[in-house]
């Protein structure tokens, strides 16, 4: 699940998976930062990194009540192990730049979890190196990995597409419409045109549908 405030860009509901990680893609982390687990003191942090970009107080309180929810539905039971996995790339004063995690929902399948990198902080291989992270150590039955985005993670679609990432083909994914043909046009406009034509398509697998559809909870 990974849900932004809409701008130019319409929030649109995409789904991708990886069945087998492309090793080539990984990155070491850039000098001066550095990973380490989100601190019991740092959730209010945690939920609010998406927030990086102009919005209204009405938005930020939307926002905030969304992640507040999420937080209660899918992790406050497992508190422990969400501290545990949920990572933070910070910069050389400690301070968090970067999340993300994998977490197994529907109890079913592994995801990927919030994953972000400011926006001030874009463009310098943390995000490339924060992905290989959460995906190097990963065995082969931990696959395959699956994800929710947006088409305004434009930026982080082209990179999950270096890592062996396809886009899910099928028009409903459990209580939701994937707009993935609807989609494709926008990311045209956005991603340059060598990594729009790299981007690659395949059906959902059936345990993707199958979880999906198990739990009206927005898990994925």
């Amino acid at each position: 699940m990974n849900h932004v405030v809409s701008g130019e860009i319409p929030s649109k509901d995409l789904f991708m998976m990886c069945q087998d990680v492309n090793t080539a893609a990984f990155r070491d982390m850039p000098q001066g930062f550095h990973i380490r687990t989100c601190r019991r003191d740092e959730l209010e942090i945690w939920k609010q990194m998406h927030l990086d970009f102009p919005h209204s107080p009405e938005q930020h309180v939307e926002y905030m009540r969304f992640m507040d929810l999420c937080y209660e539905n899918m992790y406050r039971k497992n508190e422990n192990l969400f501290y545990e996995k949920s990572l933070f790339v910070c910069n050389e004063y400690d301070v968090p730049v970067g999340r993300g995690f994998i977490w197994k929902v529907y109890n079913r399948i592994n995801s990927i979890q919030w994953y972000k990198v400011l926006r001030e902080y874009e463009g310098r291989g943390i995000g490339r190196a924060l992905l290989t992270v959460l995906m190097k150590n990963l065995k082969k039955n931990d696959y395959p990995i699956y994800l929710h985005t947006h088409p305004s993670s434009f930026r982080a679609i082209k990179l999950y597409s270096d890592f062996g990432f396809s886009f899910v083909s099928d028009p409903i994914i459990g209580f939701r419409n994937n707009d993935l043909y609807e989609c494709l046009p926008i990311l045209e406009k956005y991603i340059p045109e060598k990594d729009f034509k790299n981007l690659k398509i395949t059906g959902a697998t059936n345990e993707l549908l199958e979880a999906a559809s198990s739990s009206k909870t927005l898990e994925l």
